[in-house]
């Protein structure tokens, strides 16, 4: 872990042991407050985000994941990419034994959108351990 963690967007992620790595439980991590801009209009894009893990050996530090987020801001993705994409360095950094993405995506067009990508361990049955995804109805989030 770096002497001064920055304190301006980054893309790298960084970790630390997993102090209870016996036994699943779920670590949840709400990102309200989500940017990035469309690629088409170049207009905003907002969203909360909700990642819900199961660490295996290693957990997400905080401030990190916070410079990660941050590091979409000035980029053009589409919903679907980004939730994805932000997956996928997850996975690589961690390797958890699962972790699911939900991206509740403001309202552009009249449209609401919902992203949700999971990914499991391979062998990993712990369902019960995780809360099912809740999307209620648009209400303007």
């Amino acid at each position: 872990m770096p002497v001064n963690p920055p304190s301006a967007p980054s893309k790298e992620l960084h970790v630390f042991p997993n102090p209870a790595a016996e036994r699943d439980y779920v670590i949840q991590f709400q990102i309200p407050e989500f940017t990035c801009h469309c690629p088409l209009t170049g207009q905003p894009d907002f969203a909360h985000f909700v990642i819900d893990m199961v660490a295996d050996k290693l957990c997400i530090e905080l401030k990190s994941l916070k410079m990660y987020m941050w590091s979409f801001r000035n980029e053009g993705a589409f919903h679907e990419k980004v939730t994805n994409d932000i997956l996928t360095k997850i996975v690589q950094t961690t390797n958890p034994r699962y972790v699911r993405i939900t991206a509740r995506w403001y309202v552009r067009g009249g449209i609401y959108t919902n992203v949700i990508a999971e990914h499991r361990k391979r062998g990993w049955k712990g369902d019960a351990v995780v809360p099912a995804a809740h999307l209620p109805h648009a209400t303007g989030l």
